[in-house]
């Protein structure tokens, strides 16, 4: 591929382009991007092998700078001083729309507070691309990046976000695919999900449907290949409170499903208006009935 942005002068004003680059197929670079990665005195990239790829495949010789999680505090003051000196830097992340999931917020916040000019020059997006697809509730969502690695953590942030009245979208490696879906279901009770895996490459695949399914399907294939998106629908709409009975049956239903009585009266409470400490006593008492029965 060849660009026209290769031969163009660099007429960018002084200041800091944030730069959404394709999440997948390369064909997706806007022509607005590409003028701007062209002309840009420097572009600062999370790896300069992958971005390499993609000014390689345009014909952009533009300096590329490395700009991580690792190096930011030592190569944001250079990126600053770049720009204060009248320089143009174009920030990209490996894919998508920058800052997200990435410490480039810390380069923004560092260039407005010396009054520098930030410019987005908006593109892919692979949270908004597995949400548009995934079929689920598009008007009110949460971007939750990453889960935590350790299991306490990760059910402690699911806790949190379990009484969100909106679709949750995360980010999740392959190998921890199925224990956070299983984390997911304990935590927020029966939802609605998708998986979406390879977003806009050649083996796109979307898998749809409720969250115990999605976990079970996951635990007994095994690992999927390729970059994932997990998006969950909202907590179910009440029209007013459980009763007791209702409140019961869906503890016992999240108790055998293997939650902790803490999640499972996370994933209860978020369904009702009713206070969580009534739950939450609730819930002991039918650990208690499930506890008799068992050793009976």
């Amino acid at each position: 591929m060849s660009s026209p942005a290769a031969s163009q002068p660099n007429d960018l004003a002084p200041g800091l382009y944030l730069v959404a680059t394709p999440i997948g197929n390369l064909g997706d670079i806007g022509a607005r991007a590409l003028r701007v990665l062209g002309a840009a005195d420097l572009i600062a990239c999370e790896d300069t092998r992958r971005t390499r790829k993609l000014t390689s495949a345009y014909g952009l010789g533009t300096p590329l700078s490395a700009y991580h999680e690792h190096n930011a505090a030592r190569a944001g003051p250079r990126l600053i001083a770049r720009m204060k000196a009248g320089g143009a830097v174009a920030l990209v992340s490996d894919a998508g729309t920058p800052l997200v999931s990435d410490p480039g917020y810390k380069l923004v916040r560092a260039a407005i507070a010396e009054g520098l000019s930030i410019t987005a020059v908006p593109g892919a997006s692979a949270p908004l691309a597995a949400l548009s697809i995934s079929g689920l509730p598009s008007d009110r969502f949460l971007f939750a990046g990453f889960l935590p690695n350790k299991a306490e953590a990760r059910r402690r942030v699911l806790a949190e976000l379990s009484t969100v009245p909106a679709t949750l979208i995360f980010f999740e490696s392959a190998h921890r695919l199925a224990a956070s879906l299983t984390a997911m279901c304990e935590s927020l009770g029966v939802r609605e999900a998708a998986v979406a895996r390879e977003i806009t490459k050649l083996h796109e695949e979307v898998r749809r449907g409720p969250l115990a399914d999605l976990a079970a399907h996951y635990a007994e294939a095994g690992p999927p290949k390729g970059e994932l998106v997990v998006v969950v629908g909202p907590p179910e709409e009440t029209t007013g409170d459980l009763s007791e009975a209702e409140i019961d049956d869906r503890l016992r239903n999240a108790l055998g499903g293997g939650a902790s009585v803490r999640d499972a009266v996370a994933a209860v409470a978020a369904a009702t208006t009713v206070p969580r400490q009534s739950i939450y006593a609730r819930a002991l008492v039918v650990a208690r009935q499930r506890s008799s029965t068992s050793d009976e």
